[in-house]
């Protein structure tokens, strides 16, 4: 099997697997959905979302959020960890976006990158789950599929999520790192991964 072959085989296995793609982090607007995203930095998704209910019932708005002190934030997301610098990017990013953005979460990169605590990764799940906008966040779980794929030769996140742009249509970018994702939890673990009981592995990588 060829890598367009392979690609092609990825794509519809993915397809036929995961149809529909629901956003893993409960939110209920870009707001909530990027204080989400911020929060699973090191965390389960699960925890996350076992986290915001508490969290977004002290204030779900940034201009709420901006006037909650920082101790109070720490103690509801310690679960999540890295609880002291999570809490400080909160509290401040909530603050511009009142100051700055009219309490609006902004939709390009530039100005999401700007913000404390969000990097190109956060940046591009909100851009592309909460603004339909294409991206493709790669986290350490798509790396490791794409390497074990042989999708990327890439030694990072950027270096695989610049491969993956290339190989795959933009157009199904949203919906293919979701799907990846899901496979990834289900069938194609970083430990006990079985070759042979994997639907995507047990195809590509036979010798």
């Amino acid at each position: 099997m060829n890598k367009k072959e392979r690609i092609g085989f990825i794509s519809q296995t993915l397809e036929q697997l995961y149809p529909e793609t629901p956003i893993p982090l409960e939110h209920s607007d870009p707001y909530t959905l990027l204080i989400a995203v911020l929060l699973s930095a090191q965390c389960t998704d699960e925890r996350v979302n076992k986290i915001t209910p508490e969290l977004f019932k002290l204030a779900n708005n940034p201009m709420d959020m901006s006037k909650q002190d920082v101790e109070v934030i720490k103690a509801i997301i310690r679960p999540c960890g890295l609880s002291p610098r999570k809490s400080q990017a909160i509290s401040m990013l909530s603050k511009i976006l009142v100051e700055k953005y009219n309490g609006q979460v902004p939709q390009t990169f530039e100005d999401l990158e700007s913000l404390p605590g969000v990097g190109h990764k956060t940046a591009s799940v909100v851009m592309s789950q909460a603004f339909g906008v294409p991206a493709f966040p790669v986290d350490t779980h798509i790396h490791r599929l794409a390497q074990r794929w042989g999708l990327t030769s890439g030694k990072n996140v950027e270096q695989t999520e610049a491969d993956l742009k290339r190989l795959f249509p933009k157009q199904t970018w949203n919906k293919l790192h979701l799907q990846i994702i899901f496979f990834g939890r289900q069938y194609c673990p970083a430990r006990t991964h079985v070759a042979e009981n994997c639907p995507i592995c047990s195809v590509i990588l036979k010798k």
